[in-house]
């Protein structure tokens, strides 16, 4: 063998060179010899090429039949582990610097933020949290003090909502900050979970609360998450579908829309926070609140003075239907032409909690 060819054979020992193309053929059995690098300055190789949607998509389809369907597996606020008599919830949400809070965000509502977006996916099912572990990674010039104040922060929630924080990691993150929180839950009482499948044309959108202007008003971390809220529509036979508004309702409300139907929201009555727009009430995100759909032949006038007893200080509001066909009726808002917060393409509609 020359000299060239032992470099050769050495370097690939040394994984210091790449195959030529891919193998045709990779079985979920058989390791690939793919060897490449994480990051690529070619546009159509990285994954801003892609967008969220169809990254999940992807990713199904890389994890085959090891990810069961959802609310099994990917597609819902909280993935449902059956477990005996009770279901099990699992959800899991990071906190970045630069992402969703920055230095303007007080280290205690930051931790708080990170317990509560959580808190807020339980809430969209129905159901009760039961315990969390929080993953840490971080710059190792952290002050102290601010991480201090981070964890006064969780702990506040954790006794606020009774959720015992059991454990955690912390590993060194060169130049950022990421604390990642897994909540697990189970179903509340009366054992029926609300998944984002279920809606039927011609039912009745709801939204709790007021949207628009989470990051100008502090909302983004100052929220209250609607875990009473949710437990009791869970349990209302009027309600068929749920979910809730972290990347904006023009965005969010296409994961509850049945097939052949479009959410057909009248502008008017979009209950805004103070200072919006309609475009800032459906696309600013953060909002953390409940839309859910209620079934249309209900008598919805007795489900909406019940709710207002059991949550007076909640509002409640009906913003539109699901209506047949796939052309938005006249007078309603073209949601098509609206975005809310798009995940790793780099385009919102506002920065995401700065």
């Amino acid at each position: 063998m020359t000299d060239r060819g032992r470099r050769h054979r050495r370097a690939i020992r040394e994984n210091r060179l790449l195959p030529a193309r891919e193998p045709r053929s990779l079985s979920a059995d058989r390791p690939s010899t793919l060897r490449v690098t994480l990051l690529t300055n070619t546009p159509q190789d990285q994954v801003s090429s892609l967008g969220e949607a169809l990254l999940i998509e992807k990713i199904r389809g890389w994890l085959g039949s090891a990810s069961p369907r959802a609310p099994f597996g990917i597609g819902d606020d909280c993935a449902v582990v059956p477990s005996g008599r009770t279901a099990q919830l699992i959800t899991v949400d990071p906190v970045i610097y630069g992402e969703h809070f920055d230095d303007s965000v007080p280290a205690r509502g930051a931790g708080e933020k990170l317990f509560k977006r959580n808190l807020s996916d339980i809430a969209a099912m129905g159901g009760r949290p039961r315990a969390a572990v929080v993953a840490l990674a971080l710059e190792d010039r952290t002050r102290i003090a601010w991480l201090r104040e981070f964890y006064r922060g969780l702990a506040n929630m954790s006794r606020r909502y009774q959720v015992p924080l059991v454990g955690g990691d912390v590993a060194r993150l060169k130049g950022g900050f990421v604390a990642t929180l897994t909540l697990v839950g189970e179903a509340a009482a009366g054992g029926r979970i609300v998944t984002r499948r279920g809606a039927r044309r011609g039912d009745v959108i709801y939204v709790t609360g007021s949207l628009g202007g989470s990051l100008a008003s502090g909302h983004h971390y100052r929220f209250e998450p609607r875990l009473a809220e949710g437990a009791w529509l869970a349990r209302r036979a009027e309600v068929r579908a749920m979910m809730d508004v972290s990347d904006g309702l023009a965005k969010d409300l296409r994961a509850l829309e049945p097939g052949g139907a479009v959410a057909a929201i009248e502008p008017a009555l979009l209950p805004r926070r103070r200072g919006c727009d309609v475009r800032s009430a459906l696309c600013d995100g953060e909002d953390f609140e409940l839309v859910f759909a209620a079934a249309n032949g209900a008598d919805l006038g007795l489900f909406e003075r019940a709710f207002r007893r059991r949550f007076p200080r909640t509002r409640l509001t009906r913003i539109g239907r699901f209506a047949s066909g796939q052309v938005y009726p006249a007078g309603a808002v073209d949601l098509r032409a609206l975005k809310g917060f798009e995940h790793l393409t780099g385009s919102a509609s506002r920065p995401r909690g700065r």
